[in-house]
């Protein structure tokens, strides 16, 4: 008797970074009329609008890559450990974003953040290139944006720095 679906994995895999994505989402509307609207920005910084279609397509792209790992390497094991604990330490990074930047307003602190982010990300891709070289492009879009992301949060930190 088959107690979980097979399709399950897939689906709570794919979906598992949307959690994050969801809570911070809280904040980040919360603040964007009160406080992110205020600051300055560069001519080339993204409408508000694209960000919540581009982290939910990098949110499903890095869960479902996060999947194919976890199904090559036979579940949660001794193989699955690194692989899987530098994902899960990326996720927790990216979720932590929100919550310093938007939430704290601490701009400095979010880059940082971000930084650590997108290294661990890369460490991610990296090491899941020899698994499954198919989740380690899917993270390759998530890697530019974190590189976008991070240039912008340096300039409206550098930018904003006497903001009170």
């Amino acid at each position: 008797m088959e107690v979980v679906p097979a399709w399950a994995p897939a689906v709570g895999f794919t979906l598992l970074p949307h959690a994050g994505g969801l809570l911070g989402s809280n904040i980040t509307k919360r603040e964007i009329p009160t406080w992110y609207e205020t600051l300055q920005k560069p001519s080339w910084c993204p409408p508000n609008w694209v960000f919540a279609p581009v982290w939910g397509t990098l949110y499903t792209s890095m869960g479902y890559g996060s999947y194919l790992v976890w199904k090559e390497l036979g579940g949660f094991n001794e193989k699955s450990l690194v692989p899987l604990g530098l994902y899960a330490g990326n996720l927790a990074l990216n979720w932590a974003w929100t919550p310093i930047f938007f939430g704290a307003h601490k701009m400095g602190w979010g880059l940082v953040t971000l930084l650590l982010t997108t290294g661990t990300a890369t460490a991610t891709t990296a090491s899941w290139y020899n698994i499954n070289k198919t989740a380690a492009y899917l993270m390759v879009p998530y890697l530019a944006w974190l590189s976008l992301a991070s240039a912008l949060n340096y300039r409206l930190w550098k930018d904003n720095r006497n903001k009170k």
